[in-house]
């Protein structure tokens, strides 16, 4: 039932304005208790400054709610939208599988298919699917490797052993450098990060380690690098050298060494 305190003519014309098409079930609720309780449909219309139409809708969707009408109920219509909704997501996600599927037919189709055949997928039905023949598969199957993939394999070998003498700290640019400095290997930086990333190896992230800027002003050059004299003592230079605390074993500041020179 509707409670005493709720007038809707206090609702202003502002907040009338304001209201949203789409009304809370609460608000629908107080209207069909003010039509139940007596008041015509136009008064309250009028009063709420909406169609009487859309209170007829919902007296007729109460109704239906209510087992009074045969129709469509509140909830099998929230499952109806919902249902669709699903299955609008369903056919973006198919047809982004579809062109997935195509690029793969233009790609490797058959190394796709053996990987989905490890999964457990038959393999008559990826191949039908890839529009790749069956006799086709298993014969690339049973072909010897190429040279490239002999190669790619043994040099996938050596990257593994760099990258475990180095405890696992050497990205692609030191694998490389050892690979060619270290062991005179020719191969290309795009390949070592290729073959690293296909096995999965990574190198450990480096420490950005920020410059040290000192504050003390620097003297202008008063000889204008010109230190030739033709006698002693008519030129006397020094130099300032400054120690980090950690190599000078204090913890206090840095240490400020000063060597003159004649």
């Amino acid at each position: 039932m509707v409670s005493a305190g709720w007038n809707p003519r206090a609702v202003d014309h502002e907040e009338r304005q304001r209201m949203p098409r789409s009304h809370p079930p609460e608000f629908r609720r107080k209207v069909l208790d003010l039509v139940k309780a007596g008041r015509p449909v136009q008064q309250v219309a009028a009063d709420l400054d909406m169609p009487s139409q859309t209170i007829y809708v919902w007296l007729r969707q109460d109704h239906i709610d209510s087992g009074l009408e045969p129709g469509l109920t509140s909830a099998d219509h929230a499952e109806l939208i919902a249902a669709r909704r699903r299955i609008a997501e369903l056919e973006t996600e198919l047809a982004i599988t579809r062109r997935a599927v195509d690029l793969l037919r233009e790609a490797v189709p058959p190394r796709a298919i053996e990987v989905t055949a490890k999964e457990g997928l038959p393999i008559a039905t990826c191949c039908r699917i890839l529009q790749v023949s069956e006799s086709g598969f298993h014969m690339w199957r049973r072909r010897p490797p190429s040279a490239r993939a002999l190669r790619h394999a043994w040099l996938t070998e050596q990257i593994r052993a760099v990258h475990a003498d180095s405890r696992g700290a050497y990205g692609g640019r030191r694998v490389h450098a050892d690979l060619t400095l270290g062991l005179g290997i020719q191969v290309g930086h795009g390949a070592v990060e290729l073959l690293m990333r296909r096995a999965g190896l990574k190198g450990l992230p480096g420490v950005r380690r920020p410059r040290r800027k000192h504050q003390t002003p620097t003297a202008a050059d008063l000889v204008d690098r010109d230190f030739h004299r033709s006698a002693p003592n008519q030129l006397l230079v020094t130099d300032i050298t400054g120690t980090p605390p950690a190599r000078a074993r204090s913890t206090a500041a840095w240490c400020w060494t000063s060597t003159p020179a004649a």
